[in-house]
């Protein structure tokens, strides 16, 4: 890899690293970054590596604190997605990929910019099981094409209002299982390769200080400026990938 795709790489695992250092939603930005510069699937498959190593640094901090009843409901559609999302992956061209995760990209940042701010009130919502398992399904697929599962599971665990550290074990052990069981389609899609798996350990390095660095900023910046520069961001990476991506797509 050139210094073009390294170019896209480092700030992409830099904004993955800041996302589980407390920054959450961020991560949603670094594949569609990087398929900038290499298609989807492998932007995907270098990222997993330096995924795993973070989940399990987190899901040793919080290992105590973590919802069973919300893994129980979401898990199980979560890993049906997962499959879904192999068999588009593996079916599907990089083209048609790219096309995905640009709309995925650019719903998510309408999303967080639009609808979430028009939201009000504190009301607690009851878990509802159904919308749990279809909401499992969605992380779950987007999280295989994309590594951007955040919005379907926000969907169905923020309005119960969990408390902080609950909130946060929960979705660190739910996305840690995801990406564990992701590993297996990513070896079946030949992902893994040495290339690949060279340029992670690369980047290892830079996703542990990054990660260090969100835990320090995540308390002394204006959040809410920062995740709409972000979310902005998000939008205009998607809308450069969907034009990039249909003509060849629908041709």
């Amino acid at each position: 890899m050139d210094l073009s795709f390294y170019a896209v790489a480092i700030p992409a695992v830099i904004i993955l690293g800041m996302s589980k250092g407390g920054f959450v939603g961020l991560g949603n930005l670094a594949v569609p970054l990087m398929a900038m510069a290499v298609s989807p699937v492998q932007a995907a498959a270098v990222l997993l590596p330096i995924l795993v190593v973070q989940d399990a640094i987190g899901v040793f901090s919080f290992r105590r604190t973590f919802d069973r009843f919300n893994l129980a409901v979401l898990l199980p559609g979560a890993f049906v997605g997962v499959g879904l999302g192999y068999l588009l992956a593996a079916r599907v061209s990089d083209d048609g990929i790219g096309f995905s995760v640009g709309l995925i990209s650019i719903l998510f940042g309408l999303r967080r910019l639009v609808v979430e701010r028009m939201k009000s009130g504190t009301e607690v919502r009851k878990p509802n099981i159904v919308l749990g398992w279809l909401c499992g399904l969605g992380s779950g697929f987007t999280s295989m094409i994309g590594h951007a599962g955040g919005p379907p599971y926000q969907i169905f665990v923020i309005p119960q209002k969990l408390p902080r550290d609950m909130l946060v074990g929960t979705t660190l052990v739910f996305f840690a299982s995801v990406n564990l069981v992701k590993v297996v389609p990513y070896f079946a899609l030949g992902q893994f390769t040495r290339q690949n798996l060279t340029i992670s350990a690369t980047l290892i390095p830079v996703a542990v200080l990054s990660t260090w660095l969100g835990v320090k900023l995540v308390r002394k910046i204006p959040t809410e400026r920062f995740y709409t520069l972000i979310y902005v961001l998000m939008i205009a990476v998607g809308l450069r990938l969907v034009w990039q991506s249909a003509p060849a797509l629908f041709s």
